[in-house]
């Protein structure tokens, strides 16, 4: 999940004519395209390694980290991490041939840049099928939709996380103190129910997303990003305390959990959306192989380590968001404050991708005298339906693991796998690529499948 996510739509394509396919860049299918092989045009002045790795950290590290935890006890601390580190491993590998067979498009079509969409839509008319080349455009709407689930779904968390964080602080305001050494229960004050409060935070939310400047939202996700770190900081330097017997944890929770933790840690791991424009706007992008697989190493780590750290010290009391089981003391609440401000100013930044999806449609097909009214409407509107949905599903676990099952899991697990497929198959794959591309996105299809229906059943519970 990304604190800031960033569309294709937003990088100019300075290809204007398409030319007759050449083949395969050198390297073909056996890695990331030769270095000679793919070029930029025009970005001069493009990020740095360092830069690119900085995005690169902050569009995978979001409010799925803090559910992390909570998937381990689904999972059990020991099949947990290691299914955490298979995943991450797998979801840097489908980053990595989604990053080759645009490649393989730039070189062949003298493209500047070609986005997941794209990516997805030339792969259908590089098939044998004459069915899937004619209804290839198909390939580029499907994943536009599954990006629109993917960042509204994440709005919908926001309004969830927002809700429960505001409501325990308030609540608790009363026997906050300055002793932070315990977490001892105390008297919660009568408060509103969460879904209230969802209502209460909407109307600051719709004037967040007014701003439709990027380089104005840019400062926004800069302060997120800025009260979020310091939160984890906070945050790590109190779990790995005191950390009890941890003997008494299972190795392997029950099977029937297990697809509640698959959806969790896809949420947490679905930063595909980012790679490609990342890439593009490098000054040189040979290096980006490198900084994506170091850049996901940290990710990884980052993962294991707290969702292990939490889940060893709050056991079988971990919560859906680990900041839920941070003490009743003024350092805590104000870290459950800060986060909850950097994750307020993120819905602007990740609602950006939807509304500029959906939006200039719409607006287009209405007078030039009505549209900004029209756009202002639309996006009310929008940010109104994620809210709603939020009221409808209040629990923030089931949120997070039903936006992975149903949507991050298509992005990150299925979709890549058969693009590579559909990209080289026609030039000679060996039975093993075949085979295992095959597997990673039957693993994501089942993973969809039993992930949401685990997390309906547990809804109607």
């Amino acid at each position: 999940m990304s604190t800031r996510r960033l569309r294709s739509e937003d990088y100019n394509d300075y290809s204007s004519t398409d030319v007759t396919p050449e083949g395969s860049p050198p390297g073909g299918m056996n890695g990331f395209a030769h270095p000679e092989s793919y070029q930029r045009f025009g970005e001069t002045n493009g990020t740095t390694w360092y830069q690119t790795l900085i995005h690169l950290l902050k569009g995978n590290i979001g409010t799925g980290l803090l559910g992390l935890p909570l998937a381990v006890k689904n999972a059990g601390i020991l099949l947990g991490p290691l299914s955490l580190l298979v995943m991450g491993v797998v979801a840097v590998h489908c980053m990595g041939i989604l990053v080759k067979c645009a490649h393989h498009f730039c070189y062949r079509f003298q493209k500047q840049f070609v986005d997941y969409g794209g990516a997805v839509m030339y792969g259908l008319e590089s098939t044998p099928s004459a069915w899937l080349r004619t209804h290839a455009i198909w390939g580029r709407r499907v994943v536009g939709l599954f990006l629109i689930i993917t960042q509204l779904g994440f709005c919908c968390v926001y309004f969830v996380f927002l809700a429960d964080n505001l409501k325990q602080v308030i609540s608790a305001a009363n026997g906050t103190t300055n002793d932070c050494s315990s977490n001892k229960t105390v008297a919660m004050t009568p408060t509103m129910d969460s879904r209230l409060y969802m209502l209460s935070i909407l109307p600051f939310v719709v004037l967040l997303t007014f701003i439709q400047n990027l380089k104005v939202l840019s400062i926004f996700s800069m302060l997120a990003n800025v009260a979020m770190l310091v939160s984890l900081v906070v945050i790590y330097q109190y779990i790995v305390r005191d950390i009890p017997d941890p003997r008494n944890l299972p190795l392997a929770a029950a099977w029937k959990t297990y697809p509640l933790f698959f959806g969790t840690a896809i949420f947490a791991f679905e930063g595909i959306g980012v790679v490609l424009p990342l890439e593009n706007k490098m000054k040189n992008p040979r290096q980006f192989p490198v900084i994506l697989y170091v850049g996901m190493t940290i990710v990884t780590i980052l993962y294991i380590s707290l969702s292990v750290l939490g889940y060893l010290r709050f056991g079988a009391d971990i919560q859906a968001s680990i900041t839920l089981n941070l003490p009743n003391c003024w350092l805590y609440q104000a870290v459950k404050l800060l986060f909850s401000i950097g994750i307020f100013f993120t819905y602007a930044v990740q609602f950006y991708v939807p509304a500029e999806i959906v939006i200039p449609p719409l607006v287009a097909r209405v007078s030039e005298h009505w549209g900004w009214l029209v756009n202002l409407l639309l996006r009310v509107a929008l940010v109104a339906v994620t809210c709603v949905l939020a009221i409808l599903i209040p629990r923030l676990d089931i949120v997070i693991s039903l936006v992975g099952s149903v949507s991050s899991s298509a992005l990150a697990l299925i979709f890549p796998p058969l693009l590579e497929i559909a990209t080289y198959y026609s030039e000679g794959m060996h039975p093993l690529v075949i085979a295992k591309d095959i597997i990673i996105s039957l693993f994501g299809f089942v993973g969809f499948v039993v992930g949401t229906y685990e997390a309906l059943v547990e809804l109607a519970a």
